[in-house]
């Protein structure tokens, strides 16, 4: 496994450059998680083995939130395991989608199958459905080193914001957060210049745009969709309409 690995020199300078949007927006973003765990209160350690073990932005995020708030507290130990494994689940759905469309992909593999299902995030995603690998390359070690770039680059922004956290002002990271974003913008467009298809990226525009909406309109003083469905609804709305759309233009 660690002799496939081994890639030279060419393919290994192509996924680097493949995945150096991912760097940048991962530093950024993994500094402000850093910085957050130890605002709170927790120990430093405690970001870095997040980063490892789940390795999920969001769900990082809202799993601090979580032990800030006391939701999840020692006192109630399995009530407290029970809605932080369900509110992460519901969370990393979307996963479930992505596993679907790199069924494919991954096929042939070998043993570089799971560390691949568990690298799996938004960015990643985006960059293995759209890449090609090179003929003279192992399918499993280059898709492979791609993805553990981008996990080693998470891991190493929650680092570096958990170990100089506590002497950087908060202040000074005010909108950082928006980077993610602009990493989903990045990957946007160049998937977009690699399949030279604009359809599915409209329609998941669209499909999320109808997801806003539909969390801002009130009727009865109660939104029709929580904001916390936003993403899971977008989704599916956003793969329902690809579904009709490709079957209406088989007939």
């Amino acid at each position: 496994m660690l002799q496939s690995l081994m890639l030279d020199s060419s393919n290994f300078r192509r996924a680097v450059k493949l995945t150096t949007p991912v760097f940048f927006g991962y530093i950024a973003i993994g500094i402000p998680f850093g910085l957050m765990v130890v605002n709170a209160g927790f120990p430093w350690w405690l970001a870095v083995a997040m980063s490892l073990l789940i390795y999920s932005g969001t769900g990082q995020y809202v799993g601090i939130a979580l032990f800030s708030s006391g939701l999840v507290n020692a006192s109630s130990f399995w009530a407290s395991v029970i809605a932080f494994v369900g509110i992460e689940f519901v969370i990393g759905l979307r996963h479930v989608f992505y596993s679907l469309s790199l069924l494919e992909t991954y096929r042939g593999t070998g043993t570089w199958k799971f560390p691949l299902i568990f690298t799996i995030t938004d960015e990643t995603f985006a960059l293995i459905s759209s890449c090609t690998v090179p003929k003279d390359a192992d399918k499993g070690a280059y898709l492979a080193i791609i993805s553990l770039f981008d996990y080693s680059y998470w891991v190493l922004g929650t680092l570096i914001g958990a170990i100089v956290g506590n002497f950087i002002p908060a202040g000074y990271l005010n909108g950082v957060d928006f980077a993610l974003t602009a990493l989903f913008i990045v990957l946007m467009i160049n998937q977009i210049s690699a399949s030279k298809r604009w359809l599915p990226s409209l329609v998941g525009i669209f499909a999320t745009a109808v997801a806003i909406a539909l969390s801002y309109i009130k009727i009865g003083g109660q939104a029709i969709l929580p904001s916390q469905h936003i993403i899971l609804t977008g989704l599916c709305l956003g793969i329902v309409v690809m579904i009709a759309l490709t079957r209406g233009g088989k007939r």
